[in-house]
């Protein structure tokens, strides 16, 4: 992982099928997070017609590609695609697995240090369809406060 993570940027966007393989071959959150976030995140940034298969993932029924493609985009800040961040949350919105919940709250939570008034504004709109998870994720700082 670390050094797909350190390397990530010399890969071309035909690696996507292996991490994808690497994804959904006994995954976990931690490895996982890692490839969505400095992996993937680093390919479709690098490449934005690999947007689609982010959209392909995000439709499927594999928890773990779910959980990539709402990370995918951890550290793009100013770059996130605002429209497919907030369209990928309030999909998986009624989602019963806590990886899914966890992963949606997290990526409002890391946007919102870049547009807080998109993620209260978002939040405010959309609150009730999100579990109570993803909401109390989302609007975590650093030092508990609201954001």
């Amino acid at each position: 992982m670390d050094l797909l993570r350190r390397h990530a940027r010399h890969c071309s966007s035909g690696f996507l099928p292996v991490v994808r393989h690497l994804v959904t071959t006994v995954p976990w959150w931690d490895t996982v997070d890692l490839l969505a976030a400095h992996v993937v995140g680093t390919l479709v940034a690098a490449d934005p017609a690999l947007t689609t298969d982010m959209d392909d993932w995000i439709g499927g029924d594999d928890l773990w590609l779910v959980r990539t493609a709402l990370l995918h985009q951890l550290r793009f800040k100013e770059r996130t695609d605002t429209g497919r961040l907030f369209g990928y949350c309030l999909r998986h919105s009624g989602h019963q697995d806590f990886f899914v919940r966890k992963a949606i709250g997290w990526c409002l939570r890391e946007y919102a240090k870049t547009d807080p008034d998109a993620v209260r504004a978002f939040l405010a709109r959309e609150q009730e369809r999100f579990a109570p998870l993803s909401v109390r994720e989302a609007l975590r700082t650093p030092n508990n406060t609201a954001v």
